[in-house]
């Protein structure tokens, strides 16, 4: 028997709106409402920003900015000239934590956080991004066609920090030469003619004396590589230059549109496909002063075919310590296997591990990209799964010795040094793994304190005092709320914000009851059970398969799948059992959970489901006739897997949105975990269900936006083709033209649930 774990309900509203319909569930955010977002303290941290919408505002309507008391008094909408004044969701804050700058519509903005003032630093027809404080705080380093300036705050003096040249354009100090023929005709014309001589003389003395001036050599960008960041070291007197590479051979699926505002089909790059050459990302420090670059290298070496030959490794991530004599990046290897912290040299360039993550199946988890410094610029922290679990660590940059700031069977969630580098501000599964609280701990380790307490899940942003935490909570039956409240354990929490449409609340939505499945191999298999009041045994069950893979869906905390949640309210209306997983795969339980469907998707976590489906046979006396599967993205692969490779075990299945040849994904992704195919292609055969459309059984529908940039139409396209040559019968596509990967329009999604519902309704009822 299953473990039940359920937390109390709180106490929802008026009457109930029955039966539920799909129309008015799949009116989405205008009914359950739009989330609060980026929120933000203003610099003296007696006011609260967030953007917002009211459910009741059309869904093309833009974010509204909203603004809220320290003592949650005084919530209003601010007028659009008020927000463009406000401060800025984001930016880059200066060293002292007063001010903060940022890029908005391709010019650079500063905004003082004590005076809550807004000034506009830059006016141009260029694009200007990328904009950083100085150490000083007296200038703010900026990107403009991919050259580094410095713009004086003082003065408004704008200086060129670097001179990098993209591919093909000549060096203008460069001489340029001519033919032998028109080289020996100029040499002739210096010796011959006494007023050319001296021209050319004086041309020579004035660029060596601009040169003398301005000995800065120019860096020089081969075809394909461009710039994409440029970051000034806090001394000022280096740049570190990060430079992409697209290979040249690589091909770029290009995407046919059919209902476009020309009335003719249009194509969109999209990307390239798994296995085929990616881009690299490399860095270089490039000297203020004479232009010197050096590129940085990370010098791990591997064998192959006999020989030691260079690891490939992408560079990323880059963090200096205050004085801008230390620099450490992370660098993961292109085989998605390892992980490294690098201590880099500024001086030479020289790079040395400080830490190592590996991982015989890909290295990830939650916190996998983060990396910062510790107060007094001695130690780097990190987080790593290297116990199984993702915690936070810290290595000392001289010695490269590592200890652990956090540790335990749980998740480090995410982590933020907070303003004065005292604290983190942590989100972490120590309680459960299904609640994710608020923590704060001491920069350098040592015992944490729990500041949230009802159950559900959290995000956080700390008064620059310390002393007021501004929250978004939600819980399951909840939507995701802004809250204001004493950064002390326990604290009472006082709502701001209300989301929903009215009519949401006047239905009775379910705190759904976590259960852990016994799965084959002895793990607990976590799910939310939607079970009506009146279940009678014999009656039909629907299984639904969470997207994205690595995702967590069974917590306390509103569904990243907001529609489907209330629709499996309106199949348990209509007498279904709803079972949700987080199969293998899945977040939130740890680096064996998440790796175990290494080289095989449709391996592990295809078994959960279908343990989940005798669960409910041998538990709750579900007709085993009578069990339909459903999802979309990754959950629509899982529900093809089912249907072609189960037999007998579901009766009807609806694949949306599905990855039907792993093959075509993209490289990220399927080549971290089924490594690449030209090399593996075992692990891609026994994944795709193209592959296994043969065992085809019970009632498919297929459902695919046309215009997916994600999972391409092209790959139901080519299953569609597979089944008719199979001579399969029982499926059915349902065609989307407009949409992307995720729906956007309201009629779309009205139809798709329509014709899910249908599915179930004909196949698994009596």
């Amino acid at each position: 028997m299953a473990a039940l774990l359920c937390a109390p309900a709180p106490a929802l509203a008026q009457q109930p709106q029955k039966p539920l319909t799909v129309e008015w569930i799949m009116r989405g955010p205008a009914l359950y409402g739009y989330a609060p977002r980026a929120v933000r303290w203003s610099g003296g941290g007696q006011r609260v920003y967030f953007e917002w919408k009211q459910a009741s505002e059309p869904q093309e309507k833009e974010w509204s900015t909203w603004v809220v008391n320290r003592d949650g008094a005084g919530l209003r909408r601010l007028s659009d000239e008020e927000a463009r004044e406000a401060p800025p969701p984001f930016g880059n804050p200066s060293a002292d934590g007063t001010r903060v700058v940022f890029a908005r519509d391709g010019d650079i903005f500063l905004y003082d956080l004590q005076a809550d003032r807004m000034r506009r630093l830059t006016k141009t027809g260029d694009a200007e991004s990328s904009p950083r404080l100085t150490r000083d705080g007296r200038a703010v380093a900026f990107v403009r066609s991919s050259n580094l300036y410095l713009l004086s705050l003082e003065s408004g003096a704008i200086e060129q920090l670097t001179h990098i040249l993209p591919p093909g354009q000549p060096d203008p100090d460069e001489e340029r030469k001519g033919t032998a023929s028109q080289e020996w005709l100029k040499k002739q014309e210096r010796e011959l003619l006494d007023a050319v001589e001296k021209r050319a003389r004086q041309r020579e003395e004035r660029e060596a004396k601009r040169k003398k001036e301005n000995p800065r050599k120019p860096f020089k960008l081969t075809p394909r590589q461009t710039v994409t960041d440029l970051m000034l070291a806090p001394d000022g007197t280096q740049v570190l230059a990060t430079i992409m590479e697209r290979p040249q051979e690589a091909k770029t699926a290009l995407m046919p549109l059919y209902v476009t505002e020309s009335a003719y089909t249009e194509t969109q790059p999209t990307r390239t496909k798994v296995g085929d050459l990616q881009p690299r990302a490399r860095m270089a420090l490039i000297s203020v002063e004479t232009g010197e670059a050096k590129w940085l290298d990370p010098g791990v070496k591997t064998t192959r075919e006999g020989k030691e030959v260079e690891r490939p490794i992408l560079l990323f991530n880059p963090q200096w310590n205050e004085e801008g004599t230390r620099l450490a990046v992370l660098g993961r290897a292109a085989d998605f296997k390892d992980r490294w912290v690098f201590a880099v040299d500024p001086q030479t360039a020289k790079m040395r591990v400080l830490h190592q993550t590996s991982d015989e199946a890909w290295v990830d988890g939650p916190g996998a990209m983060a990396l910062g410094w510790l107060p007094g610029g001695r130690e780097v922290w990190f987080q790593s799964e290297q116990t199984g679990w993702s915690h936070l660590y810290a290595a000392d940059w001289e010695t490269g010795s590592v200890r652990a700031l956090t540790e335990g069977n749980w998740e480090v969630k995410r982590a933020f040094l907070t303003e004065d580098k005292k604290q983190f501000l942590l989100v972490t599964s120590e309680t459960n793994p299904y609640e994710h609280h608020l923590y704060v701990m001491p920069s350098q380790g040592g015992p944490r304190t729990r500041l949230t307490s009802a159950p559900g899940l959290y995000e956080g942003e700390l008064s620059p005092d310390g002393a007021r935490l501004a929250v978004i909570h939600s819980r399951s039956n909840q939507p995701p709320e802004l809250y204001l409240m004493d950064a002390k354990p326990q604290a009472p929490m006082q709502r701001v914000t209300v989301s929903p449409a009215e009519e949401f609340t006047q239905y009775p939505w379910i705190d759904k009851p976590i259960v852990e499945i016994p799965a084959r191999d002895g793990a607990k298999i976590p799910a939310h059970i939607f079970k009506p009041k009146a279940w009678k045994k014999g009656g039909a069950a629907v299984i639904f398969v969470h997207g994205a893979g690595y995702l967590q869906n069974v917590d306390r905390g509103w569904s990243s799948y907001p529609r489907e949640n209330l629709f499996h309210h309106l199949l348990m209306e209509r007498g279904y059992i709803v079972l949700d997983l987080d199969y293998r795969g899945s977040a939130g339980h740890g680096r064996a959970w998440r790796t175990a469907v290494y080289r095989h998707m449709g391996g592990k976590d295809l078994d959960d489901h279908v343990d989940a489906a005798k669960w409910l046979v041998s538990e709750h006396g579900v007709d085993p006739k009578r069990i339909g599967i459903y999802g979309g993205s990754y959950g629509g692969f899982i529900t093809l897997m089912a249907m072609f490779t189960q037999p007998g075990v579901f009766a009807a299945g609806a694949a949306l949105r599905p990855v039907t040849d792993w093959a075509h994904y993209n490289h990220p992704y399927t080549g971290a975990i089924l490594n690449l195919p030209q090399d593996d292609a075992e692990a891609y055969k026994r994944s795709s269900p193209i592959y296994h459309a043969a065992g085809l059984q019970g009632a498919l529908l297929i459902c695919h936006g046309m215009a997916d940039a994600n999972v391409h139409f092209q790959d139901t396209v080519r299953l569609a083709q597979k089944l008719i040559e199979l001579g399969k019968e029982n499926w059915e596509v349902a065609m989307y033209p407009v949409e992307d990967h995720g729906f956007v329009h309201a009629s779309s999604w009205t139809d798709e649930y329509r014709r899910i519902l249908k599915l179930f309704e004909t196949y698994l009822r009596k």
